[in-house]
């Protein structure tokens, strides 16, 4: 049976696979067409998600809005979702074993989407491809993965709760139109390569 967003959405709804589900509301997918080119992937769901079952809807998802619009782009155009998809209780962060529950979901996600460009927000998403990296020294940096490009960008919350970031996240979200050309160059080039297994989820650094 052929996977789709639908799919893995219905699963993720019902999923008991960690602790994450008993105080949850409602489960956040994710959200997007499924032929998106870019993909963002952030930590987890807050309160308002966790209302709403839509990812970024509370502040830093209104500020995330305004960084697509900054470029041209429309929630619409994008795929957003998260490392987790059940709140964290009082919005903690995401343990490893929470990642690793969720990792099949993202990974058929990724799969079925086939984006020319991820953009990772925040550190725990950043971990998957730059395990050992400090996002403030890696930030709008992409990396090759196969045909496709990882970029690792500050979470809008970390601009919000610091406002001299704020600049940084601008600047680096300038970029992303440069970065969708060459992955589509990369495409056209017929460039091969798989994407790396996922690395082990683990603690990072704030900075």
């Amino acid at each position: 049976m052929t996977d789709s967003l639908e799919k893995i959405a219905s699963e993720i709804a019902t999923c008991t696979k960690c602790p994450l589900h008993l105080s949850r509301e409602k489960a956040v997918p994710g959200e997007g067409p499924p032929d998106a080119e870019i993909m963002f992937i952030g930590e987890g769901p807050g309160f308002h998600e966790n209302q709403s079952g839509r990812p970024f809807v509370g502040a830093a998802g209104k500020f995330l809005d305004e960084l697509l619009a900054s470029i041209g782009l429309r929630r619409e155009d994008v795929f957003i979702t998260n490392v987790v998809k059940c709140r964290p209780p009082g919005n903690r962060d995401p343990q490893p074993d929470e990642i690793a529950a969720c990792r099949e979901y993202l990974d058929r996600q990724i799969a079925v989407i086939d984006p020319k460009v991820i953009v990772t927000l925040g550190r725990f998403s950043m971990a998957r491809w730059f395990p050992s990296a400090r996002i403030s020294r890696i930030h709008g940096q992409p990396r090759r993965a196969g045909r496709r490009l990882i970029v690792p960008m500050y979470h809008p919350a970390a601009a919000l709760h610091q406002p001299k970031l704020r600049q940084t996240v601008l600047d680096d979200f300038r970029r992303l139109p440069e970065f969708v050309s060459q992955a589509n160059d990369a495409y056209q080039e017929g460039e091969a390569g798989e994407e790396p297994p996922p690395d082990e989820p683990r603690q990072l650094p704030l900075f």
